[in-house]
């Protein structure tokens, strides 16, 4: 008998259970990560996320482990090992290459041309396990590379985009599409393949899963070779959840037509060529069928975004007036359309809030997107012809015309041949909460056309009118006096693009000591030196680049920048060899970075 038991039949009591005891509360630091973790998720915004990461180590360490999107916005800036130390949990991350410039051939072929590899070793070393995200801005990428991401990424990864890129072809497509199974987003936006005249071209679209799809956006509008229809009809019908489709210039009006009736969830789309070809689907296709594959399936009310048009049969363009009521953005640069074309479908379009247009619209047709758009807050009108002496086809009436009708303006790039002080004067103070104003006045040097003055006073009037700009590109003949009005009311700006403009290294030393919170500064063919240049010394750890090409500066400048400032990496691109031997600089590029110089650096490019 046990001792419970024999004191039981003496008539003793039972005992008790004891009691479990609770558990030890979590050490106070765990407690503070719990809840910093849990504000920190409030927060959105990274410069507030970074400003929080600063207070201490723990406000550090909690920062750290609920980062879900992280953005390297100049890839040479931070390697990526110290990127997965930093942020283990990223969900998205966002990757940019070379600078702006070089989408106007300043910058020589194979500058930065193995900057990813490293990162795609990285990823598909599981890096970033949680990885759901990925794009890619104006960065080399190699079939290889590729190759390694589609058979590496973890399950949970779903979206890849690639932004003006450059290296790949369709084999590297083919390779995502069948090792990425769970792939949603698949975005070819303004890249340029490396599809050679000899090679084969992978059918890359009939490399998707046999079964149902997770697509929900494809965009290849950039992708210059054929593609079967049939491959892509099959992938589209067996994918449900697609919603956002943009096709290149070979899918015809009848496949076009075949495609929408298996969308039914259609809200972007890509129209391809806009024009019957030659083929099956095409066979008696007539304006109706099209109006009528625009107006089913509740078109009218669903689909937000069009643009494409890449060889538009103009006879049917009126049939986007069907669904131009709920969209809220269209995109026709590649489309020539004329004032007249443009009154077929701009009055029904009441909630366009983006619209990219080229100048064949003329001021007439911005006249129309002024009456009719009032809710417009993004606008690009671009060059049919961008050469120097090319038509003049839009003036300072179509820029007038926008800032009086369209008064949410926030953003606004103008291709034009000619301006004047009043018109630019007139938006600053109708679109008093501008914040992107990007004027290129395609002649260098071009005055305002009717008084023969600089154009000093309506930049100086943008910067000192619209207090919240952030990015500013200026054109036409500047004086030092332009750069003042910069200086002193700039301060909100972040970005700023200047060329063939100023008279001095003034001009330079008003921008580098007024603009306190600028971060990315393009300058070419300006008269700005040394003493410009030594000038901003002060502030050059606070900004991400500054680029200088065609100016007046000399090696021994730039070498007392690398001296003074050893974290600033100091490039020095040379594009030109007759210059080899000068004492000159065709290009400085210069940049922060954690990780100091790069080791792969070609023949023409010297690192201080």
């Amino acid at each position: 008998m046990s001792e419970e038991d024999e004191d039981q039949a003496a008539g003793a009591p039972p005992k008790r259970p004891r009691a479990a005891s609770p558990p030890p509360p979590p050490p106070p630091d765990q407690v503070l990560d719990n809840v910093l973790e849990t504000v920190l998720q409030f927060l959105r915004a990274p410069g507030d996320r970074g400003a929080a990461s600063l207070v201490c180590r723990s406000w550090h360490r909690a920062e750290s482990a609920t980062r879900a999107s992280v953005a390297v916005r100049n890839i040479l800036a931070a390697s990526p090992a110290r990127a997965a130390r930093r942020f283990p949990n990223a969900h998205h991350i966002l990757l940019k290459g070379r600078p702006r410039f070089a989408d106007f051939n300043l910058l020589p072929p194979g500058w930065a041309a193995s900057a990813f590899r490293p990162w795609a070793a990285a990823l598909a070393a599981a890096a970033f396990p949680a990885l759901r995200s990925l794009s890619l801005k104006r960065i080399t990428v190699t079939d290889d590379d590729l190759d390694l991401l589609a058979r590496s990424l973890p399950p949970s990864f779903r979206e890849l985009s690639l932004l003006l890129c450059d290296g790949f072809s369709s084999r590297g497509l083919a390779s995502l599409a069948s090792h990425c199974r769970g792939l949603r987003v698949l975005d070819v936006v303004d890249c340029e393949l490396n599809e050679e005249e000899d090679d084969e071209v992978s059918d890359w679209v009939a490399a998707f899963p046999r079964g149902h799809t997770d697509l929900e956006s494809l965009s290849f509008e950039c992708f210059t070779p054929q593609v079967p229809f049939a491959a892509l009809e099959a992938l589209v019908a067996r994918s449900p959840r697609l919603r956002r489709l943009r096709i290149n210039q070979h899918v015809s009006l009848g496949q076009l037509r075949r495609l929408m009736a298996l969308m039914p969830r259609l809200t972007h789309l890509g129209t391809g060529s806009f024009r019957p070809g030659d083929g099956a689907e095409d066979e008696g296709l007539d304006f109706g069928q099209m109006l009528t594959a625009f107006a089913s399936a509740g078109r009218a009310n669903s689909l937000v975004s069009l643009s494409g048009f890449r060889d538009l049969a103009p006879e049917y363009l009126p049939t986007i007036a069907t669904v131009a009521a709920n969209l809220t953005s269209m995109d026709l640069s590649y489309a020539p359309v004329n004032p007249d074309q443009v009154l077929l479908f701009i009055g029904q379009c009441r909630s366009l809030e983006t619209l990219w247009v080229l100048d064949s619209v003329r001021d007439e047709g911005l006249q129309a997107v002024a009456m009719y758009c009032k809710k417009l807050q993004v606008l690009r009108v671009l060059p049919l012809d961008a050469h120097e002496d090319a038509d003049e086809l839009v003036s300072e009436v179509g820029l007038t015309a926008i800032s009086e009708g369209c008064r949410d303006l926030r953003s606004i790039l103008y291709f034009c041949q000619r301006m004047t002080n009043a018109a630019v004067i007139t938006m600053s103070q109708n679109c008093p909460e501008m914040k992107v104003f990007r004027l290129c006045i395609m002649g260098r040097h071009r005055p305002d056309h009717v008084t023969g003055e600089p154009m000093d006073e309506g930049f100086g009037a943008i910067v000192r009118n619209c207090s919240k700009l952030t990015r500013l590109s200026t054109s036409g003949h500047l004086t030092d006096r332009a750069f003042e009005y910069i200086g002193n009311y700039g301060s909100s700006l972040r970005t700023l693009s200047v060329a063939f403009a100023g008279d001095s290294d003034l001009a330079l030393q008003h921008i580098l000591q007024g603009c306190s919170k600028l971060e990315k500064l393009e300058i070419r063919d300006c008269p700005f030196g040394d003493a410009g240049l030594l000038s901003g010394m002060h502030h050059f750890y606070n900004m991400r680049f500054v680029w200088m090409s065609g100016c007046s500066l000399t090696l021994q400048g730039c070498e007392e920048v690398a001296r003074q400032l050893p974290r600033m990496v100091v490039e020095l691109i040379n594009s030109q060899p007759e210059m080899e031997k000068t004492d000159g600089v065709d290009i400085l590029y210069m940049y922060r970075s954690l990780e100091g110089p790069r080791e792969d650096v070609p023949p023409f490019v010297k690192i201080l």
